[in-house]
């Protein structure tokens, strides 16, 4: 559990250095195909500011909570578009109930169902997209990127957001310099040609970051919850990997080792693994481990199986062939 000051300071450092040589870059190309490269790699080191900054927010970095939402505001808002505010309530609530209908608002039915249930009683866009939400679900990871900006927006009418000002005086910030730079660097049509593949290609990094955690894994509804141990490793899935995975995934592959020890730095979690697998194996509980393609192919089979009565009345409704 104890802070890892040297990782973080190199981490960090290495971070900031990778988006300040792609935006230099991007300037030193100007009106240039070879921008969309750029995009492409800017989405990249955009996740991994968003790493930095879940890393930041769930206090493995600093001790401190002010130090803590002062580099997180300016890694989130400033760097990337992303509300701090709205997300750290957000990720707290997901953390304190994960993969809970009522509770957890990453499996609310706002575009996606996850569950049969959900299923029947959704209604307008939900529904239409159920019937199809597997293969739909990583074009619309693409979007991603655009959620996260929306959302921290809208967020800023909310009075529990704390620190509104700042949060929004660095999120149009970002908006401002973001599209200042598009649209002085490149013609129009370019800029927008950039903005699309930059944003979509980090919504789709970062929702493939989180999708292999929790999707598929069984949901929890109602009062009667189990405790907090099998609360955690019951609703997460642990991705196997080496050290690429790790850098790739920010450390959230070992989702059960997070999920139960939120503040542990990401380098320490390979490390608690063994101890917990055993653990769990002592008590009986499951303790699931999976390739990344293997967790992704659980999280669509899920979806598929989620949006299954959704397809059933859709089916129903169907004029017979002989009519």
């Amino acid at each position: 559990m104890r802070r890892r000051t040297g990782y973080y300071t190199l981490r960090i450092t290495l971070v900031a250095a990778l988006y300040t040589v792609g935006w230099v870059a991007f300037v030193l190309l100007g009106e240039s195909w070879w921008s969309l490269a750029v995009a492409g790699y800017l989405a990249l080191v955009f996740g991994q500011v968003a790493l930095v900054a879940h890393d930041v927010a769930r206090r493995q970095v600093f001790r401190r909570r002010r130090a803590s939402e002062r580099v997180g505001r300016i890694a989130g808002n400033l760097g990337i578009g992303m509300g701090y505010g709205w997300w750290q309530d957000k990720h707290t609530r997901h953390h304190a109930n994960p993969n809970h209908e009522e509770l957890d608002p990453d499996v609310i039915p706002d575009l996606l169902v996850w569950n049969q249930a959900q299923a029947r009683s959704v209604r307008g866009l939900p529904r239409l997209i159920g019937r199809a939400q597997a293969f739909l679900f990583f074009p619309l990871l693409a979007l991603e990127g655009f959620n996260l900006h929306v959302s921290g927006v809208r967020a800023l009418r909310n009075r529990s957001v704390k620190r509104r000002g700042m949060e929004g005086s660095l999120l149009f910030a970002h908006f401002g310099l973001y599209l200042t730079a598009l649209f002085l660097v490149l013609p129009p049509g370019l800029a927008v040609l950039f903005l699309a593949v930059h944003q979509c290609t980090f919504g789709l990094y970062l929702g493939s970051i989180f999708a292999p955690n929790h999707k598929g894994m069984p949901m929890l509804t109602g009062k009667g919850r189990p405790d907090f141990l099998r609360r955690q490793v019951l609703t997460s899935r642990n991705v196997r990997g080496g050290w690429f995975t790790d850098i790739a995934l920010g450390g959230l592959n070992h989702q059960i080792e997070h999920h139960l020890f939120p503040s542990m730095p990401s380098p320490q979690l390979r490390k608690a693994r063994p101890i917990v697998r055993k653990h769990c194996a002592e008590l009986g509980v499951t303790y699931l481990e999976t390739g990344l393609v293997t967790s992704y192919r659980q999280a669509l089979r899920s979806l598929h199986r989620a949006g299954a009565p959704l397809r059933a009345s859709h089916s129903s409704r169907r004029p017979c062939a002989d009519r």
